[in-house]
């Protein structure tokens, strides 16, 4: 075919894309749907042109349509990963983690089951082979999420609702596409009864071996990209080159699965690369990556949709019949899904509830796309499958492809509709008109400055006000007379409200790189767990969530495990140094909302709402300077240095804005101005190394800001540095249990502990210690201890132990003043008093202390005694 012809129907294909979505906004159907009606269309005329005998001047135009050179290897290996790979950068990973149950349900679990519901019912009802029904199946389980996720976005459906199905859509592909891999394998073997224990065996490797090759090209990529901070493009080129390499890869050197790979890349990327790039640098990625996937997904549906009439060419009442057998049992198979399995799953609390009307929508709204129909296209193209095999799938995927398209697509929108999924609910109503009433009474003082400010005539102004104030006194009356507004729903929506703009907020200074773009994604996902937990469960779902985005998550406890356990200190020095940044940054932005709270809010919901918000915030304030504090006092100096280098970019991003007004002003020429964004840009770099934190060698500094070791001289506060012993504890972790006799004295750094003891409970803080009571007393009592904060502990044996109590009298009346407390008598205590008054009364004795054997000191334990 002429390069030229090419070109055009390239061209052509692009100007369809243009087209398509204006029309599907104004016909008020899924974009998808039109493209698919666009390419039968082009289809058909094209066959029509080709065959008529009215003219045949447009014959070679269709013969270059019909003919076009693209066949289903060119879809899987150019079409698909873009969409894929696309799909991954896009995701909220940390916020789809909440709901990876139903996602995992509704992808894998429904692939598989509907495989085997379409395929065993087409198999009773046609008489084909069973293999051949199941790669039918398999085919057919592939879901669409495009057109229902673009309906929900319009009508300002949850955003959970649209994270569970964009991540069906994404695991829904991977799964079905490697069943399809493993069945198109028996069929071409001519294998009629496959037998499952060799597939079930198979399918570890396909779906681990494309993991792997994806995870490890990804970090691959992430860490050539780092070094390449000033050159955006090609950090971009690399991203464009890493899925087709990840899907080549895993197909064609291990014959893994492709469609995983590209997955485990773009997830690997996702959380990977926000911390080795810039955030300009990750934001244009994203942005061309959504170019190109919209491209991609409008070519592979158009160029798809040419090939309806070929393949439906043959068709008979029969296979009508048949396709409506499969859009049966596919509903069917994925109705049980939805409202048996999810609601069980719920039921025994291993699932968040999905409501009914959504799980409603989204039966309906499983329409079948372009994944289908390469699959299908794929087989047809293959000489290995038998010729009647090839044709039924053929026919049915395709037509089963337009039924969902055309039957579903065409009345996903009234079926919303229906469901009252597009109308806002009785308390977003009302709170609509008061929105209405406050934005009227913004923009009437807006106005009236205008109006001054422009000189316009006083009748035309007079004239105009009174037409806008009957408008507004009309709201206002309105919101005043609504009942439906509660005061407990209006402290809700006032909590989302100010979710939504602390969202804003750390969006803020995101671009203006106060932090890295990794974290701010974790910061933003604790800001949508607030939203979505005061909408659920107004202030109580609000204090839990802001209780959990100070708490420490899984792997800060996994990395406390590893130095508690291990001594292995790079992750939790790592993970540290994150909350370091994190808290800080939380208590900036906790801050700036006090003001949104009296400027927005109070004007909306009124004072006793505002100050109760007032109240909450201060509340998550002082959650936020305990967590520093604590983090202040283990690691001194790590946190003033965090601020000055928040200072130093932030004078940095204000000095790059006033080089940017000085060249729009033409103070300043572009040749001064590119000089200036290169010095810059070297500074920036600079500040962007965020300073190491060592977790290791703070005991020492720690351990001087006791009280307990006041006493204590530089020489022997070193010494006793290096026999403590730094342990991590979380929330409702177990430090000592019943009827255990310590070994080892606990000082608390940070933080805080319980300890229950004969019914009775005591609160020990920082700078207190416990165990020693029962390590002096050698008996074992019924004491626990529990952490009920993340607390910082530094341990000591017992023998060292013993020499500091002999060395410190402040250690000793801390240790008397405990067992008083406590009515415990001491025998150890009494001889120690005993020495120091036969001590001050001016006898000779010999006086205890630290350096009486310093190699015993060692780590070991062994070593030979260093007298004075």
């Amino acid at each position: 075919m002429d390069v030229v012809v090419v070109i055009a129907i390239i061209a052509g294909l692009f100007i369809v894309l243009g087209v398509a979505e204006p029309l599907a906004g104004r016909l008020r159907l899924p974009y998808t749907v039109i493209l698919a009606l666009i390419g039968i269309v082009i289809g058909l005329l094209a066959s029509f042109f080709l065959r008529t005998e009215l003219t045949d001047a447009l014959n070679p135009v269709a013969n270059a349509i019909l003919d076009f050179p693209i066949r289903s290897n060119v879809f899987l290996y150019v079409f698909l990963p873009t969409l894929l790979f696309q799909v991954t950068l896009g995701m909220n990973l940390r916020r789809m983690a909440d709901d990876w149950v139903p996602i995992l349900v509704l992808a894998v679990v429904a692939v598989f089951f509907s495989t085997l519901v379409v395929g065993y019912t087409l198999s009773l009802v046609s008489g084909m082979e069973l293999v051949a029904c199941l790669l039918l199946a398999a085919i057919v389980s592939t879901t669409d999420p495009s057109a229902v996720v673009s309906i929900f976005r319009s009508i300002a459906a949850p955003r959970r609702l649209a994270r569970i199905i964009e991540g069906e859509s994404l695991m829904n592909d991977a799964a079905a596409i490697a069943l399809f891999g493993l069945l198109m394998g028996f069929v071409m073997q001519g294998v009629p009864d496959p037998t499952w224990t060799g597939a079930l065996l198979r399918f570890p490797g396909l779906i681990f071996g494309g993991a792997a090759v994806g995870f490890l090209l990804a970090r691959a990529t992430v860490f050539v990209m780092s070094f390449f901070d000033r050159y955006e493009a090609a950090q971009v080129s690399l991203s464009v080159a890493l899925p087709y390499l990840a899907y080549i890869a895993a197909e064609q050197m291990l014959g893994a699965s492709g469609v995983i790979a590209v997955v485990a890349s773009g997830m690997t990327m996702t959380v990977a690369a926000p911390g080795a790039i810039s955030p300009t640098s990750w934001n244009n990625m994203r942005e061309v990556w959504t170019l190109l996937s919209h491209w991609a997904g409008g070519f592979i549906f158009v160029l798809a949709a040419l090939l309806i009439p070929r393949l439906l060419q043959d068709v008979t009442l029969v296979d009508i019949g048949l396709i409506l057998v499969v859009a049966g049992a596919a509903l069917a198979a994925r109705a049980v899904i939805l409202f048996g399995l999810l609601p069980l799953l719920t039921l025994v609390r291993l699932s968040p509830a999905v409501e009914r009307p959504y799980r409603t929508a989204i039966l309906w709204g499983g329409l079948r796309g372009a994944v289908t129909l390469v699959l299908a296209l794929a087989v047809t193209e293959s000489l290995r499958v038998p010729e009647e095999t090839r044709r039924m799938i053929g026919i049915l995927a395709t037509g089963y492809t337009l039924f969902t398209l055309i039957v579903q697509g065409s009345s996903l929108r009234w079926v919303i509709s229906k469901l009252r999924l597009d109308r806002l609910s009785p308390l977003d109503a009302a709170l609509a008109k008061q929105v209405i009433a406050v934005a009227l009474q913004a923009v009437r003082e807006e106005v009236s400055e205008t109006t001054k400010n422009y000189d316009i005539s006083h009748d035309i102004a007079r004239s105009e006000a009174k037409s806008f104030g009957e408008r507004l006194d009309g709201a206002v009356k309105e919101a005043e007379n609504s009942e439906d507004v509660l005061d407990r729903d209006r402290i809700t929506l006032g909590l989302v409200a100010l979710a939504s703009a602390e969202r804003d907020i750390v969006l803020e200074r995101l671009k203006e790189r106060a932090v890295s773009s990794r974290l701010g994604d974790r910061i933003l996902s604790d800001v949508d767990r607030l939203v979505e937990a005061a909408r659920q469960s107004g202030r109580f779902g609000y204090r839990r969530a802001a209780r959990q985005a100070v708490g420490l998550n899984l792997s800060f406890r996994i990395a406390v495990r590893l130095f508690n356990r291990a001594r292995i200190s790079a992750p939790l020095g790592r993970l540290t140094a994150d909350r370091f940044e994190v808290l800080l940054l939380q208590g900036l932005v906790l801050r700036d909302l006090d003001g949104f709270i009296d400027r927005r809010i109070r004007r909306i919901h009124g004072r006793r709402v505002a100050e109760l918000l007032h109240e909450l915030l201060a509340r998550r304030a002082e959650m936020v300077e305990q967590a520093l504090d604590g983090l202040r006092l283990q690691y001194p100096g790590y946190a003033e240095e965090l601020e000055r280098r928040f200072i130093r970019r932030t004078a940095l991003r204000l000095e790059k804005r006033e080089y940017d007004e000085l060249l729009e002003e033409g103070l300043i020429g572009v040749e001064l101005h590119t000089d200036l964004m290169h010095r810059l840009a070297r500074r920036m770099a600079r500040e962007d190394r965020r300073p190491a934190l060592d977790i290791v060698l703070q005991k020492a500094e720690i351990a001087r800001q006791f009280p307990l070791f006041s006493e204590l001289d530089d020489a022997t506060l070193q010494r006793l540095s290096k026999a403590l012993i730094t342990r991590y504890a979380s929330e409702g972790d177990m430090i000592l249990s019943h009827a255990s006799v310590p070994e080892t004295v606990y000082f608390i750094a940070s933080g805080a502990v319980e300890l229950r003891t004969r019914g009775v409970s005591y609160r020990l803080g920082r700078g207190e210690l416990f165990g020693q009571l029962a390590m002096l007393t050698k008996s074992a009592r019924k004491t626990e201890v529990r952490a009920i904060a993340p607390s910082t502990l530094l341990a000591l044996d017992e023998r060292r132990f013993r020499r500091l109590l002999r060395r410190s009298t402040a250690l000793q009346d801390a240790v008397r003043e405990s067992a008083e407390k406590r009515g415990i008598k001491v025998p150890y205590l009494d001889e120690l008093q005993e020495q120091r008054e036969v001590k001050s009364s001016g006898k000779r004795t010999k006086s205890p202390g630290w350096t009486e054997t310093r190699e015993e000191d060692s780590h070991d334990g062994h070593g030979k005694e260093e007298r004075r």
